[in-house]
This record gives C-alpha cells, structure tokens and sequence, in this order.
C-alpha cells in the first residue's frame, strides 16, 4: 500500500526540522547538564553545613568520650564526674546533627542518607554501653570496640559522600578522609594505652590489638598523604618532618617492639597521651584546613557553572532562534521554488499535454516550440534551474514524442484504411462474381461449394471493416431505411463460422435505424463470433432479444468456461472506455472493435457471468436507435413467422437469394431466383452492386440440409 503523500513544503520543513530539533535538544542538554552542575555544587554545600560538620563534630566528642570511658575502666577509682560531663555534651552534639540531618535530607544522596540514620540509631546504643562502663560489667577492650564500631559508622558517611562533581575534589576529599581515618586510629590508639597505664600491663590480646592498629594506621595515612596533591600535599609533607610526627612513629614503634605479654609497659608509654595529643591536635587542624580549601575550591566551582549556564542559555537561544529564521526563510524560498517547478509539471500533464494529445487526435498541425516555452522558476538555487532547465528539455522531448506518436499513429491508421479500403473492393467486386456464379449454375454439388465461398467472403469483408473501424474511419456501406432487429441479428450470425450452433430469439417488429445497421451488425457478430470460438463445440449459444424501459436489449450468451472476475472487470472498462488501439496487443481486436462501434453510437455493451458457468454479453440498444413499426405490421409480422426460437439461421424472407424448401438435389430442378425478390426493401440494393447478405446463401443451405 502506497504511503501517504506528503507536499513538498511539508517535505522540506521536514528536513529542517531535523537539524533545527538537533540543535534544540543538544541546547537543552548542555543546558540541564550545567544546571544540574550547578545544583550539586549547591547541594554539596548544604550537605557539607548540616550533615559533615554535624558528623564531624560527634566523631570529635565520641572519641572523647571512648578515651576517658576506657580510662576509667583502666583506674580503681570510681569517680567519674569528667566522663558524665563528657557523655552530655555528646549527647547534645548527636541531638545537633539530628536536627541538621532534617534541614539536609532533600540535599544528602541516599546513601548518605541512610549511613547518616544508621549513624543515629548506633549513638542510641551509648545508653546501654555507659550503663556498663559506669558499673564495670565490660572489658577495656570491649568497650574500647564497641566505641569504635559506632564512630566506624561516621566514618562511612564520609565514604558515601560525595563532596562535588569535580573528580579532583573527590579524590582530594577522600585523601584527607583517610588522613581522618589515620587520627581515628591514633585515638583508639591512645584509648588502648589509657586504660593500661593504671595497671601497667597489656594483655596478650591488647597487645595483637595494638600492633594492628599501628599497622592499619600507617596504611591509612600513607594511602591519604600518597592522593594529596598541591597545595593540599604541603602542610602535610610539612607535618611528616615536624617533631611531633616523628616523635610519636618513633613512641609507637617502641610500645609496638618493646612490650610482651603479661609484661609491664616500657617507659615510653607514660609519654604516649602527650605526644599523641599533640599530633591529634594538629591532624584535627591540618583536616579542617584541608575542609575549608575544598570549600573554597567549590566556590569558583559553582560561579563558573552559573556563569557558564547563562551564557550557554542566552548564546544557545540565540542561535536557536537564528536557525530557526534561516531555516524558515529557506524552507519557505526553496518551496517556493519547488512550488512552481510542481506547477509547471502539473499543467503540463494535466492541462497543456493532454490538449495537445487531443489536437492531435483530430488531426491539428502542432508548432512544439511554440507548445514548450521555457519553464520560469523564481529564484537562485542552482540544483532548482538545473531541474527548471532538465524539466523544459523534457517537456520538448515529451511534446515531441507525442507529435511524433500521432503522427505515427495516423500514419498507420492511413495504411490499415487504404488496406482496408482495397480489400472491401476486392471482396465487393468478388461478392458480385459470386452472385453472378450463383445465379447461373444449376449444379447444387457446385452451388453448395459456391455457398461456401460466399460466406466466407463475407467474412473477410467483416474483418477489413475491422481495420476500417480501427483506422477512425466509417464503414462505406449503409442503410437510409429502418431495419429489422431480427434481421440485424440474422445478418449478424451469418457472419460468424459456426453460426450453426447459434439460437436466435428476437422479436420481428422492432427495427433499427438505418445508419447504425452496419456498425450493429458488425457489433454483434463480433461479439457471437467470440461466444462460439470460446465455448466447446457441442454446446449452442444462444441470442435472445427484447425491447427495455431504456430501448432494446440483446443478450447473447454461451456455455464455456468463462471469465475470472478481474479479467471481466477488465473487459468490461475497455467496453466501456475503449482505450487508444495498441498494435502490441492485437490479439484483442474484436475487443478494440467493439468498443469503437459501441462508443460511436452510444450502446452499452456489458460482460457478466452466466448461470451455464460461461459469459453472457448484455448488449443494450438505446431508444434513440430503435423504430417500433404500427401495431398492424406487428400483427402481419407475427402471422408470417413463427414465434418459438429456431436452432439455426434458417430461411426467412430476409434474403431473396435462398429458396423456402429444402436443399436442391441432382433429381429436382433448380428454382429460377429473381435477384433480391423476397428480400425485405431496406436492405435491397442498387442494381449491379453486390448484395450485402449473399453470404446468407450457404448458410440457409446447410440449416435446411441439417433440418432435413
């Protein structure tokens, strides 16, 4: 199925818009991407106010808190005023960063999110765990543990943040978050110690304990320090040459490589809290520093991306709206000049071509220079004059074609009518000598085959006025006097070669106007003369007639295989419409024939299937063509001859020129005939002109010889 059609305007905004919805989109991409920049940056902010200080600030107290609970479960001393103190103001940071995490929630990704929650519903657990620090129902290093599984918690909301769309802000932010990570093991670090220096012993299991956590904090800030880039790296390199940094590797070192299980503390244990508190001060100050660049780094950040989203909005709408009225003033200029190109084709092949083609059809001279002016198309595209200028060189190549098809058209109608025209003397002059043969012989075995003769000489009359018809031209012979349908018919059978299995039905009174008698005999025949070729030998066909609302209708019909409905729909539009005659399909001239006489005098002529499975052809006479004689030749007419159909043409007084008995034999005397005696006046002819039907002579004959 055909798609639908589409206006070369449509078209070309088509294309246009491709490109133009191109550029629109890739805009508004760029755009939300910048936006969406943008918004992070900001969302980065309000995560960094109310939920990483907040944290921040419960992991500074936590530590805190851990180091004096594991003291305290160190000394025998049951006062623990500072450690009360100490647990309140955690408590009151953790309600703080409850408070923050709401304001933050619509910024924090769902990760942070949900690390920040598990961050709250571990610090309800300090109710639990203080309650056993206070009475001492747990280890140093089971409380020391479960402290640090809560600030494990903190730390891994530092893991799931993400601090800013840059990707060198994000590794910076996650170097300096193991750099904390390293001062949260030096805190667990000095818990541990803390909670030994009251005995000064460290159980076997205090001591793996450390050692892990002297490792795992080497890697952690090793890791952290090896990310730091530029200006982050330095206070950093700075630290690692300070004296409290070596100070402290150098303390650890020996508590690491000095103590033994069961055995007492070195000496350099009693300087471990200084020391580590005074490296955990500076990593505290080193880490916020570190915090404040990457703010600070942020803020050009974010202005650069509103800049950028500005410009990017107000250049990208420009350019969109540039190419949308560019795109516009061409679609709208190339459519315009397409426009006129289509007009042009347009009225030369519905208007200009057409008339020019029916001139020709009536024989009119044609000047195809003054037919085929150039093509004027508006405009400057060069690919539009190039086809301007192909489309003008066409439309001379197709007028030209068109003359030269007329003219080769008329010539070959000049040669089938001169061809034609010979023939039909030929066969007249031979019609004559025939009538002359017959009239003058009494030998029926050489009048029988002189019958013959003439029935097929009528027959070849019949086929060069086909070419006649087909040439344009008209028939020379003609009728000025009404004839009789029946005889009409009659004459029209005798010209088929099997006529013998014909039947014909057809009232006798009605009769046909005289000039359109030969062009209906012809008609008929034709289409009887298919009937019998179509159809097997031993079926009939039969033609029945009768007058209609709308004139008089034949009907003939045969017993073949018939037609298959789109062959007959076929048929049926050339019948209706007939086409120019093609000479690549001759083998349709009865078809071509038919259809021009039919056209000619306004007979429809209409093919349908037939109840005996073959094809009837419904032949319709138009009122205008039929006599109807007085109710008295009516009445004589039906006296005369009998009303039942006969089975074959048999004797009528249509034709002087066959006698009313049976075929004449060697015993009996030959009937003296005079010419044309019993023929009905209408269709006698001059004296001296051969007679129309004495082709009639062999066919009365041989239906009489058949009845006998």
């Amino acid at each position: 199925m055909a798609g639908r059609k589409r206006s070369i305007r449509f078209k070309i905004f088509a294309v246009l818009l491709a490109p133009v919805t191109a550029l629109a989109v890739i805009w508004a991409l760029t755009a939300a991407i910048t936006l969406t920049s943008g918004r992070e940056y900001l969302r980065v902010g309000r995560v960094y106010e109310h939920i990483v200080l907040p944290s921040r600030a419960v992991l500074t107290e936590l530590q805190h808190e851990r180091l004096m609970s594991v003291t305290y479960l160190g000394g025998s001393s049951s006062f623990h005023a500072d450690l009360d103190a100490q647990q309140k103001r955690t408590d009151e940071i953790a309600a703080g960063l409850a408070g923050h995490a709401v304001a933050g929630r619509e910024a924090a990704p769902p990760a942070l999110w949900d690390r920040v929650q598990e961050l709250l519903r571990q610090l309800d657990r300090l109710d639990s765990l203080r309650s056993q620090v206070e009475n001492r129902e747990i280890g140093r290093l089971d409380a020391l543990t479960q402290y640090s599984e809560i600030a494990e918690v903190g730390w891994q909301v530092y893991d799931r943040m993400m601090i800013a769309p840059d990707l060198d802000l994000i590794g910076q932010t996650r170097a300096v978050v193991m750099v904390g990570r390293a001062r949260e093991i030096v805190s667990q670090q000095s818990a541990l110690l803390a909670g030994t220096l009251g005995t000064g012993r460290m159980s076997e299991r205090e001591q793996e304990v450390f050692v892990e956590m002297a490792a795992k904090r080497s890697m952690l800030y090793s890791l952290g320090f090896t990310d730091l880039e530029g200006s982050m790296r330095d206070p950093y390199v700075k630290l690692n040459g300070s004296a409290a940094y070596l100070d402290f590797v150098k303390l650890e070192g020996a508590v690491r490589d000095k103590i033994r299980p069961e055995a007492a503390l070195p000496p350099e244990a009693g300087r471990w809290q200084a020391t580590a508190e005074a490296l955990s001060i500076t990593l505290d100050k080193l880490g916020g520093q570190a915090s404040v660049e990457i703010g600070n780094r942020m803020q050009p950040a974010v202005m650069t991306v509103l800049i950028r989203l500005g410009v990017l909005a107000v250049v990208g709408l420009i350019a969109l709206v540039v190419t949308l009225l560019v795109s516009v003033r061409f679609g709208r200029r190339i459519s315009a000049e397409l426009g006129a190109l289509q007009n042009a084709a347009v009225d030369l092949s519905d208007r200009r071509l057409p008339d020019i083609v029916r001139r020709l059809s009536r024989g009119d001279d044609v000047d195809v220079r003054a037919e085929t002016p150039p093509v004027e198309v508006p405009g400057n595209t060069a690919e539009v004059a190039t086809v301007t200028n192909a489309f003008t060189s066409v439309q001379a190549t197709a007028v030209q074609a068109a003359v030269g098809q007329a003219q080769l058209r008329q010539g070959v109608n000049k040669v089938f009518l001169n061809l034609a025209r010979r023939n039909q003397s030929l066969l007249h002059r031979q019609l004559g000598i025939l009538d002359g043969l017959e009239r003058q012989t009494e030998d029926p075995n050489l009048l029988e085959q002189l019958f013959g003769l003439d029935h097929l000489t009528t027959r070849m009359r019949r086929h060069a006025e086909g070419l006649i018809i087909l040439s344009g031209a008209v028939p020379g012979r003609g009728w000025r006097e009404p004839v009789a349908l029946f005889d009409v018919v009659r004459a029209s059978v005798e010209e088929v070669e099997d006529y013998l299995r014909v039947d014909v039905n057809v009232p006798h009174h009605a009769k046909l106007v005289g000039p359109a008698v030969t062009d209906a005999i012809h008609l008929i025949a034709e289409l009887v003369e298919n009937a019998t070729i179509f159809s097997p030998p031993h079926t009939r066909v039969s033609v029945h007639g009768d007058l209609a609302a709308r004139g008089f209708v034949l009907e003939i019909e045969d017993r073949g295989l018939g037609l298959n409905s789109e062959e007959m729909a076929a048929i049926n539009a050339r019948l209706a419409d007939p086409p120019e005659f093609d000479l690549a399909d001759s083998d349709r001239l009865g078809l071509f024939v038919v259809g021009r006489l039919a056209k000619r005098h306004d007979i429809t002529v209409n093919l349908r299937p037939s109840p005996y499975g073959g094809t009837a052809a419904i032949v319709l006479i138009p009122a205008e063509l039929v006599v109807m004689p007085d109710p008295a030749e009516i009445a004589a007419a039906e006296r005369l001859v009998p009303a039942q159909p006969t089975e074959a043409p048999v004797l009528s007084p249509v034709s002087g020129r066959h006698g009313a008995g049976p075929k004449p034999t060697a015993e009996t005397n030959l009937p003296r005939r005079v010419r044309q005696a019993n023929m009905a006046p209408q269709l006698r002819e001059e004296q001296g002109k051969p007679d129309l039907y004495s082709s009639f002579q062999a066919g009365w004959r041989r239906a009489e010889d058949d009845k006998a």
